[in-house]
């Protein structure tokens, strides 16, 4: 039988986080990991689904008819199972087509999940390509979220995400500063943090004078993509933080785990988990393995 491959990037939103759900230009990354996608038909009486992680061990392995999922006789024992099967009943929505047939799906991810690069948003990514439907509609109908993830995954370079009129989004290619690239990190924290319910909190807790906070933040963004120098972009990266705290009624990650570090350090995503950016003079490796922490990636290993 013919099998189809679908690839998508992982990313990292670098500025903008939260207020890009409210019109803020984020700035974004595609990753070098990323998540590959198998279909093939199969004459088969069931599906089938093999989920296997960077260490190309299966995390999720089951065998479904695909006509009792469209029909939600079948909802799913487990938690991967229930969304996966949301997803395909999105899909179901969005082209009836698609899933007439049974077919065996295979995921290989090149990350560790608990990296949060967007194990989930990579899947919709490619299963939107597969089914031939609109991959903002498919995210939409099931985890959420403003999309940034999404143009990553479809984009070979950094781009600017913002959503404009009818939250639609609009996508701008950008270029990170060839400047600051010797001088940029990411560490992992060590916790995975869940998006959905960093977007609950924040919904939750709206800011006061949002349009002004907003419009500061397109400008920090606008700003950093023309930096020249380590200094200006630490300056900016931490004028972000501070407002980012200011809103979301959090202390920054450097005053909180990092007082006594030489350089910028910024959340990215939901804050509190998942990656850190560190922009620094000089390797940031030792004084992070002293923390605890392994996971540390220059922009060279990390960036697209």
């Amino acid at each position: 039988m013919h099998t189809e491959t679908f690839y998508s990037h992982g990313k990292l939103l670098l500025t903008g986080e939260y207020l890009v759900l409210d019109g803020a230009k984020a700035l974004a990354i595609p990753c070098k990991f990323g998540q590959t996608l198998h279909a093939t038909a199969t004459q088969n009486l069931n599906s089938s689904w093999t989920s296997y992680d960077d260490k190309n061990q299966i995390w999720l392995n089951l065998e479904f008819k695909m006509h009792e999922v469209l029909s939600k006789m079948n909802i799913g024992k487990s938690e991967p199972e229930a969304r996966l099967f949301e997803i395909l009943l999105a899909i179901d929505q969005l082209n009836p087509e698609a899933l007439k047939s049974n077919f065996d799906f295979e995921t290989r991810l090149e990350f560790p999940k608990e990296w949060g690069l967007g194990s989930s948003s990579t899947l919709i990514s490619n299963l939107a390509q597969w089914a031939n439907v609109d991959a903002y509609q498919l995210l939409k109908l099931t985890f959420g979220g403003s999309g940034y993830d999404i143009a990553c995954a479809m984009s070979a370079s950094a781009l600017c995400f913002q959503l404009v009129k009818n939250k639609q989004p609009k996508i701008e290619s950008a270029s990170f500063p060839d400047a600051i690239k010797p001088y940029t990190y990411f560490v992992h924290l060590g916790q995975k943090q869940n998006s959905r319910s960093a977007i609950i909190h924040y919904r939750a807790n709206p800011p006061k004078d949002l349009n002004a906070i907003i419009s500061k933040v397109d400008q920090l963004t606008h700003q950093f993509l023309q930096v020249s120098s380590l200094e200006e972009a630490q300056y900016i990266l931490e004028q972000h933080e501070n407002l980012l705290s200011k809103v979301l009624q959090m202390n920054t990650i450097k005053s909180s785990k990092f007082s006594d570090f030489d350089g910028a350090i910024k959340s990215l995503g939901a804050w509190g988990g998942d990656f850190i950016m560190v922009l620094s003079q000089h390797n940031p490796t030792s004084y992070f393995e002293k923390k605890g922490l392994e996971t540390i990636l220059s922009y060279q290993q990390m960036a697209l």
